[in-house]
């Protein structure tokens, strides 16, 4: 037991030995507080230079493509998470062995102290609870118990309620004409599900759960059960084939209004497939075209449209993009060059190509990345300069951003163009860095396609990051699971 605790002795030399005792026992307290602080100390500094170097990746990143240091990104935000956990606890022993050491958030910290955050105002839109807290109805000092308000403190504590269930009961009285006896009463509201329990608020849960969040129905399941409520994952699993089917109309709506766009972008991704009686899983691709005006200042609203495929057959970029016409942004897939000749012999082409400088640009990367090529750092910043230019353009008005490119980017994709086909006289035409090149200059008349038309984009950056969410790692799908095909 601690000496705090500790009954006092009568004797005067027991007592002497006692008070020995607490010196000893607040010297190990002070040297273990100076120990924490130190340790706090230098932890706080590794977590302000990690927060620095976090800070210049964040940054980088920006100037990335696919390279955008994701993974490096999210480890330093894990060991940055680490080590103030770490000091927190440490922190918390400190002030439980001298209540003293308590920081002060209106003073500077001092050295191997953590300096509190700032605390923002908790949000408006929040509801408030408000908790009265009574004192007592007997005044400690004299034993009154008669008080006059002299003011309050208050203190608002940010909670979190969890999401629950509740039951609706949809009463309907049958009413009895007094003069024909006709029954008359309300009909039933319609309901997702014919007869069914769910109303649409659990049946949107589940689907965002399943398909947003990666909770694979039978988590949903153990999730509900904690509540109280036994849905089995056959239960579950009807419901979402019921949504499915209800869906369909808004999703392929969806689809025809993406469709009607004059410029577009396409882009596939593997997902892992589920094989029944196979004992593994198999690779299929989730294919997406999208629609975004937003970089010209219109007012369509964006839209993706998602398909599911077992392969990466031309047909199947055909049958996303089989009533498109207009121009598409692309990557070099030639599966889609079907849809870029014409329909007919002298014609025009059902789709225009507009070739992807993300994809060049990422060729580039991987050489300097690789070899630390001058020549390729050299042209990834004459394409850095060139996406610069898109930044200061973004959102503005077709002609505005056609003219601006004219003026500027023009002339830097012609001297690009010259810098490339020289360098590739210069390298040899089998390393990867002639490849790099010999990838631009095929396309170059896709590449250099958006400079005349301010509709049109530099990268088919925005169907990549339309692919992310889907394929977030989580469940496995299967191949009959016809919903991924919205």
């Amino acid at each position: 037991m601690s000496l705090a605790h500790h009954p006092l002795p009568t004797d005067p030399q027991a007592l002497q030995l006692f008070a020995a005792a607490l010196q000893a026992e607040l010297a190990r307290k002070e040297i273990e507080l100076a120990a924490n602080a130190a340790e706090i100390h230098a932890k706080t500094l590794h977590i302000e230079k990690l927060k620095m170097q976090l800070a210049v990746l964040r940054r980088a990143r920006f100037g990335r493509s696919s390279e955008k240091l994701d993974h490096d990104i999210e480890q330093l935000e894990l060991l940055i998470s680490g080590l103030e956990e770490d000091v927190a606890a440490q922190d918390a022993r400190a002030r439980a062995i001298d209540p003293a050491a308590r920081n002060d958030p209106a003073t500077p910290a001092k050295p191997g102290q953590r300096r509190q955050p700032v605390r923002r105002p908790l949000p408006e839109h929040l509801p408030r609870e408000t908790v009265i807290h009574e004192p007592a109805c007997t005044c400690p000092g004299c034993g009154g118990t008669t008080f006059s308000r002299i003011g309050q403190d208050e203190r608002e504590v940010l909670e979190y309620v969890p999401s629950s269930f509740k039951v609706i009961s949809h009463l309907r009285p049958k009413l009895s004409c007094r003069s024909c006896e006709t029954i008359v009463q309300a009909p039933m509201p319609t309901l997702p599900i014919e007869r069914g329990r769910p109303g649409p608020g659990l049946i949107a849960h589940v689907l965002v759960s399943k398909f947003c969040d990666h909770t694979p129905l039978h988590r949903q399941s153990v999730i509900y059960a904690r509540e109280g409520v036994e849905l089995d994952r056959a239960t579950l699993a009807d419901w979402v084939g019921r949504a499915e089917f209800l869906l369909s109309p808004l999703a392929e709506a969806i689809g025809r209004h993406i469709r009607a766009g004059r410029v577009l972008h396409a882009d596939d991704t593997t997902v892992p497939v589920l094989a029944p009686g196979e004992g593994k899983t198999r690779t299929g691709r989730l294919w997406v075209v999208l629609r975004d005006e937003r970089p010209w200042g219109s007012a369509v609203p964006p839209a993706a449209f998602y398909l599911y495929a077992p392969d990466r057959k031309g047909i199947r970029a055909e049958a996303l993009l089989d009533t498109c016409h207009g121009f598409l942004h692309a990557d070099g897939y030639a599966g889609f060059d079907r849809l870029y000749q014409p329909t007919v012999p002298g014609g025009d082409p059902q789709l225009i190509e507009v070739s992807c400088w993300s994809h060049a640009r990422r060729k580039f990367y991987d050489v300097h990345h690789a070899t630390a090529s001058p020549i390729a750092l050299e042209a990834l910043e004459r394409i850095a300069a060139l996406f610069a230019i898109e930044s200061s353009i973004r959102g503005r008005p077709p002609e505005q951003r056609a003219a601006v490119r004219t003026e500027h980017a023009e002339p830097l994709l012609a001297q690009l163009k010259t810098f490339l086909e020289t360098s590739l006289t210069r390298v040899s035409g089998k390393s990867a860095l002639a490849k790099a090149i010999r990838y631009a200059l095929s396309r170059w008349k896709g590449l250099s396609r958006y400079i005349a038309n301010g509709r049109l984009e530099m990268s088919n950056n925005a169907a990549e990051r339309a692919m992310k969410p889907p394929a977030t790692p989580g469940p496995l799908c299967t191949s009959s699971s016809s919903i991924w095909k919205h």
